[in-house]
């Protein structure tokens, strides 16, 4: 069985990743994750969310991956007993001094290896099972034919994990120091400024002239990776050995997360009921074009790298909004809470784990809750009666397609 493993930047993601169909989570303490800026989780939060996806058979993981200094180490027992009392089901590292802690005082905990820790080789991934560790991330500087090798090097006793969607860093395995240097952020202890995604030109010395680099009129970001999709290649995926399918993108919206966590879940799916004869439909790799996003690619995986920068711009783009979330239903339509203006005669599209998935809904009728109509839902957050019906579920979203001028 293939792991849908999804990112939890704070509890409202969490909650959309596990409606939408994740396996599993990944997400932080508010120490020691490499996402200083999603909102991360406190120790309660920490022990609420274990609590909600072992209740749903669903699996938890911590990220403590950042490279740690000495300082970093003063609080991280205390920490990592606790991840163990409240039973995490894995402790992500990239550093050995932190995976000696985590041996040490999680001893029930799994110990997997951080894609920061830069495994790009099958001797390293013995080693590294040898050390007790359960899984490990894959570099992302790997293709498949390199994961199919360590695999059959390693046998089945270790499992893989390797990422098949989001952002990817210019540098290799995120070891870069841009962001420490330009801005003061730690990019290895969860801070950075993504300085790779900036615009730059060159200056003459002499003169001061500002000469720019373009490739066109719009400019050229020459470190400015496209996002990585995956989702038509499950298939090779899954023979080269991967047992956990990793999405990127703690500090993206719950739509994104609603988003992408849909399409992979309705696409391993339809693998694992026919994995010989595996094909997408255009309808699942069309959703993965509606929330934010880069350009995209298939990084290192296919060793055809060389379309892998995205030139024009570092901006995303997304061809649909997020409108509103059912947060309730009633006879003759649902509860939603609106996130984006829309108006009666707009046709909203839903975004739902259920067979429904992707029906049109025109607004003909809706109202606050006290039954007054509204023609225009344009107050921030406002709770509204939409007739509908479409059998909407509490945590479905409804998107509404961007008009191109």
């Amino acid at each position: 069985m293939i792991e849908l493993l999804a990112p939890a930047g704070n509890m409202e993601k969490l909650d959309t990743a596990l409606y939408f169909g994740a396996d599993a989570v990944y997400l932080a303490y508010k120490e020691y994750g490499l996402r200083a800026f999603a909102d991360n989780f406190d120790r309660e939060e920490l022990k609420i969310a274990v609590e909600k996806c072992h209740t749903l058979g669903k699996k938890v993981y911590i990220t403590l991956n950042i490279f740690a200094h000495n300082r970093d180490f003063v609080n991280m027992p205390s920490l990592v007993s606790y991840l163990n009392e409240i039973k995490v089901d894995g402790i992500l590292v990239s550093d050995l001094g932190v995976l000696t802690i985590v041996k040490k005082y999680a001893p029930d905990v799994e110990i997997h290896l951080s894609t920061q820790a830069n495994l790009t080789n099958k001797y390293s991934a013995q080693a590294y099972a040898d050390l007790g560790v359960k899984r490990l991330v894959m570099a992302r500087e790997l293709s498949l034919d390199e994961i199919k090798e360590i695999r059959d090097y390693i046998g089945d006793k270790v499992e893989i994990e390797a990422f098949v969607h989001g952002a990817m860093c210019i540098s290799y395995s995120g070891r870069c120091l841009l962001s420490n240097f330009m801005t003061g952020r730690g990019s290895n202890h969860g801070e950075c400024a993504q300085s790779c995604r900036w615009e730059y030109s060159l200056i003459e010395k002499s003169r001061g002239e500002e000469m720019p680099i373009e490739e066109d009129s719009r400019g050229t970001y020459i470190l400015n990776s496209k996002d990585m999709n995956m989702i038509r290649y499950i298939d090779l995926l899954a023979k080269a050995g991967v047992n956990s399918f990793k999405i990127e993108g703690r500090i993206k919206t719950s739509y994104y997360v609603a988003s992408v966590v849909n399409a992979y879940r309705r696409a391993i799916d339809l693998y694992e009921k026919n994995p010989d004869g595996f094909v997408l439909p255009e309808d699942i790799a069309f959703d993965l074009t509606k929330p934010s996003h880069r350009k995209y690619c298939t990084g290192f995986y296919m060793k055809d790298t060389k379309n892998n920068e995205c030139y024009d711009t570092s901006k995303p783009r997304q061809n649909y909004d997020f409108m509103a979330v059912v947060t309730d239903k009633f006879d003759g339509g649902a509860v939603i809470e609106m996130r984006n203006r829309f108006k009666v005669g707009d046709e909203l599209e839903v975004l739902s784990p259920n067979f429904y998935h992707n029906s049109k809904i025109k607004v003909e009728k809706m109202t606050d809750l006290d039954g007054v109509e509204v023609l225009d839902a344009l107050k921030v957050q406002q709770k509204l009666k939409l007739y509908t019906n479409v059998p909407l579920t509490k945590n479905d979203i409804l998107r509404m397609e961007i008009k191109k001028n």
